[in-house]
């Protein structure tokens, strides 16, 4: 017998439109965000091309719990005002993979060793590890990345290259050099490993390669698809990962892929445990996205005397809209809405743009 087709392992069907994105929305949030967004010969065609390859495939992948997980961690670099560059790190780290661990010692997401995880509130003790919580983990990424963010003058380069050496031994290396975070040229501190060298050119790379994709236009159309948002959710404290599941109707499965910190046998401490899923409360107003899409407006028959063309529809776009929440609001299609308006799959939409939602009347 042939093989069934793969199932997309996160797809919401089921999920209410406001509990929806589209994942090009993800990516156009991301590009936004960019403290570095130029892109030379040298980012996109150096050593680091062939070795993430891979990565706008794997990102856009429907297979894959990267394109959620991804968007859970931009929102959060967003709502701290840091640079989504730093949405790269557990790429290079942990390829997003929450359950990750590196035999040297390394755990989740985001690769902390216990002493950085413990100082910067990860919760860990016998029986329960808070790096392999992306709630968790996440949290103190984002608290640990505006310390080191502020701590050098706003430069995400220095931040990345203390986030990979530890911020003591580059500030060492500044001292030696006589620079200071208002003129350091993160490039020729010396006296650094050549791992903390490349980390800048690894995450500067990556961002290249999905903004200069070779299959770009059929890439921003993978991207274009409905994902869950992720949250975080109090875990109750009689519940397991698995009656909580049940209890909310959510895929147990993929809760325990998303959360390796509670999918086993867990010691709860003292304080409440949180566990990353797709959103299950909030209301349309957070995404200017509606449930019901609005009636079309009435078209005056041709047949009837003094009859005119009903004028063509149009929308005014509000900050932090898409093309995808704009089309599904209107019930049309994003690559229509795209067209009438001349637009390439991958434009930013402005707010105060006004987009036409119809085709001129011939």
């Amino acid at each position: 017998m042939p093989e069934a087709p793969a199932v997309d392992p996160l797809a919401p069907a089921s999920l209410p439109a406001k509990h929806q994105r589209s994942g090009l929305d993800i990516y156009q949030r991301f590009r936004d965000g960019l403290a570095d967004p130029e892109c030379d010969s040298q980012a996109t065609n150096g050593r680091w091309k062939k070795h993430f390859s891979h990565a706008p495939g794997q990102l856009a992948s429907a297979q894959e719990d990267l394109l959620p997980l991804f968007g859970y961690v931009v929102d959060a670099l967003r709502d701290a005002h840091l640079p989504t560059e730093f949405a790269l790190i557990p790429f290079v780290e942990s390829g997003y993979k929450p359950g990750a661990r590196n035999p040297s010692g390394p755990a989740g997401l985001w690769q902390f060793i216990g002493i950085t995880a413990r100082n910067h509130g990860v919760p860990m003790r016998e029986g329960y590890d808070g790096r392999l919580s992306p709630v968790d983990s996440t949290q103190a990424a984002i608290r640990y990345l505006k310390t080191l963010h502020g701590m050098f003058g706003g430069d995400w380069r220095l931040a990345v290259m203390a986030y990979n050496a530890g911020e003591y031994r580059v500030l060492q290396s500044m001292r030696r050099a006589g620079m200071n975070a208002r003129n350091a040229k993160p490039a020729e501190l010396p006296g650094l490993s050549g791992i903390t060298y490349a980390y800048v050119e690894k995450l500067h790379a990556l961002a290249c390669i999905f903004q200069q994709a070779d299959d770009r236009d059929a890439w921003l159309r993978q991207l274009d698809r409905p994902v869950p948002r992720l949250a975080a959710h109090t875990l109750p404290g009689d519940a397991t990962l698995e009656s909580w599941a049940r209890s909310q109707q959510q895929p147990a499965t993929l809760l325990k892929r998303l959360n390796p910190a509670l999918a086993g046998r867990f010691s709860r401490g003292t304080k409440p445990l949180r566990l990353l899923a797709p959103a299950i409360t909030g209301d349309d107003s957070a995404t200017g996205v509606s449930d019901t899409p609005a009636a079309p407006p009435a078209v005056a028959s041709a047949d009837m005397p003094g009859s005119e063309p009903a004028p063509s529809r149009t929308h005014v776009v509000k900050s932090g809209e898409s093309a995808w929440a704009i089309a599904r609001r209107y019930g049309i299609p994003t690559a229509h809405l795209l067209r009438v308006n001349g637009l390439k799959v991958d434009a930013v939409l402005r707010p105060g743009m006004v987009l036409k939602l119809d085709d001129d009347p011939a």
